[in-house]
């Protein structure tokens, strides 16, 4: 189950980085192109939930590596599993409904690694 939770924790980081980074790297007018959702929130507000996605996925995988501070590694999920709740609401709400199934799926991983890294599979 460790090297299950690691597995699931790394594919999560990466997804984390790619969405996160990608927000950050491009202009707020360019992110609203090709995400609607963007469109009903400011540009800093935008920025702000892309470094939260940044930072979810080092906490992932970075203390849990290193063994510093690695009760970071479930508060991540934790973080991670509120920001995906405010996804699918996000896009429930601008009835993207092809885009909550994903959102959906990257909350219950975010779940399983919270229950594991701070129950029986804790550092």
């Amino acid at each position: 189950m460790n090297v299950f939770l690691w597995i699931l924790q790394i594919l999560l980081a990466l997804v984390l980085l790619a969405a996160g980074g990608g927000k950050l790297a491009k202009p707020y007018e360019k992110t609203a192109e090709s995400m609607p959702w963007a469109r009903r929130f400011s540009a800093g507000q935008v920025k702000t939930i892309a470094a939260l996605e940044v930072i979810a996925g080092l906490g992932l995988v970075l203390p849990a590596a290193t063994g510093v501070a690695v009760v970071l590694t479930p508060l991540a999920a934790v973080g991670t599993a509120l920001i995906m709740v405010g996804a699918v609401v996000t896009h429930a709400r601008g009835k993207e409904w092809s885009q909550i199934g994903p959102g959906a799926v990257l909350l219950v991983i975010a779940v399983v690694i919270a229950w594991g890294r701070f129950g029986p599979y804790a550092w």
